[in-house]
């Protein structure tokens, strides 16, 4: 019989956990609370949330809504959000996580401070490291009136504009190394006359999970990583999982567990996931294992 272990390391990160309890403490008062977009990027903890009444609704809903209350996870928001918020007499429970609002303010204060005469975006490049149409990116694009340019991954680097300065910011949840790479191209690349200035805003919790998840992933004969599929950090987790160990394979939950990946030659089984993965899901997936 194999041996099971669930990654210490795995679970929730603070932002979450923040945000998760905001919700349960509201919907405990009997209130009703909306949750623009889903509160974590994992169905069966969404589900589990909304049995407990929460209602996740998307832009456009609210829009169409007044003398409410809504949370605002983890992700955060652009400006345009809070000011809809006050126009339609709704209370925010701003669960945005604290390194991101930093990250935001930071990128405000950077763009703010473009030269008057300089026309919108000015000569001044903000670029943002983090994936198209996610949640805290539009939140950190927000901040710029729009103007900031994202790329998505080490080639669309050589789309920008060298003659002119760049400021570099990351999504929280991107690869460190990946970010690395791209600071080493533009500082290769950028003209004398231009400024480039970097600025590390990739969250540790996320990105020390990289060589411990790589280590426990490499101790055990199989891996399960859970996840939702949805969530960017946890994709990034996993194919680090893949690269150390081939036989790993990545669940929503025990109903997706496949069990040809039983077989008799295991030793070890690790369970592992990403930051939006709940312990008690991990633990489900366990216990069907072990049935």
């Amino acid at each position: 019989m194999y041996q099971v272990e669930i990654d210490t390391g795995s679970g929730f990160c603070f932002g979450v956990t923040t945000a998760i309890r905001k919700a349960e403490e509201e919907l405990a008062k009997g209130s009703t609370l909306y949750c623009l977009g889903d509160i974590v990027h994992n169905g069966m903890e969404c589900e589990r949330l909304r049995q407990m009444g929460l209602i996740t609704i998307n832009h456009d809903d609210l829009k169409q809504l007044h003398d409410a209350k809504v949370l605002l996870r983890a992700h955060g928001e652009p400006p345009e959000t809070y000011a809809l918020a006050r126009k339609n007499n709704i209370e925010i429970i701003d669960a945005t996580c604290p390194v991101v609002l930093q990250l935001q303010r930071r990128i405000k204060k950077q763009y703010d401070s473009r030269s008057e005469e300089q026309e919108k975006g000015g000569e001044k490049q903000i670029v943002i490291f983090g994936k198209p149409g996610h949640a805290e990116v539009l939140g950190l694009v927000g901040q710029t009136e729009n103007n900031a340019i994202v790329i998505a991954s080490f080639e669309d680097v050589k789309k920008l504009d060298f003659s002119r300065d760049i400021y570099l910011y990351s999504q929280t949840t991107k690869s460190l190394d990946e970010f690395q790479r791209i600071i080493e191209y533009i500082k290769q690349n950028i003209s004398p006359d231009a400024n480039f200035k970097s600025f590390d805003t990739i969250c540790r919790q996320v990105a020390n999970r990289m060589p411990s998840i790589a280590s426990f992933a490499a101790r055990h004969d199989l891996i399960l990583f859970v996840c939702g599929r949805k969530s960017s950090n946890g994709r990034v987790l996993f194919n680090e999982c893949r690269r150390v160990n081939a036989n790993s394979y990545l669940i929503e939950g025990p109903d997706e567990i496949n069990p040809q990946w039983l077989n008799e030659e295991l030793r070890t089984v690790g369970i592992c996931g990403a930051t939006s993965t709940p312990k008690w899901l991990m633990e489900e997936c366990r216990d069907a294992i072990l049935k």
